[in-house]
């Protein structure tokens, strides 16, 4: 079988990387206020697949990594509505930064809580991720990302009134 077990995961570790990084770089151009089509593209594209392959894992039941991997594809429609059907237009503006932002965080989420399963030595500091050093993780990248998004969401706004002013 070409596709086995240990393939798969690697698959959807590399997107997942390539999701994050993307991302990150679409961030900080929106900081600054600038589009990045092309990083846009790759981000989205990488980040729909992370979800979506997320699901091809052998599961008894609902996991919490489903449970993200849902959101993550909600949050992502809305991200694809308001930056290709809406064309960022009034409001959608910041609908797209903020659910740029929300789908980033997603895809941090998920690699802190696999960085803590599958790490020795923060699994050791947290084994079932109920302990203290894991929710200090997850309690940072969460701030980290609320103080990004709410840059990224004045960058962009100066942007677009900025190009309002000058005009076509």
């Amino acid at each position: 079988m070409i596709f086995d077990l240990p393939m798969f995961t690697l698959v959807h570790v590399v997107i997942s990387i390539v999701g994050i990084f993307s991302g990150l770089v679409v961030l900080g151009g929106l900081t600054a206020g600038a589009r990045l089509d092309n990083w846009t593209a790759l981000f989205l594209v990488t980040t729909t697949l992370t979800s979506v392959t997320g699901f091809g894992f052998p599961a008894a039941a609902v996991t919490p990594a489903q449970i993200v991997g849902a959101l993550s594809l909600v949050v992502l429609a809305f991200c694809l509505a308001a930056r290709y059907w809406m064309k960022l237009a009034r409001g959608w503006r910041t609908a797209y930064v903020v659910t740029a932002v929300v789908a980033i965080y997603l895809n941090a989420f998920a690699l802190v809580a696999q960085l803590f399963a599958k790490t020795p030595a923060l699994a050791q500091l947290a084994p079932t991720q109920q302990e203290a050093p894991f929710a200090l993780t997850q309690a940072l990248v969460l701030g980290l990302f609320v103080w990004l998004g709410w840059a990224a969401v004045r960058g962009f706004a100066a942007s677009a009134a900025s190009s309002a002013r000058r005009g076509p």
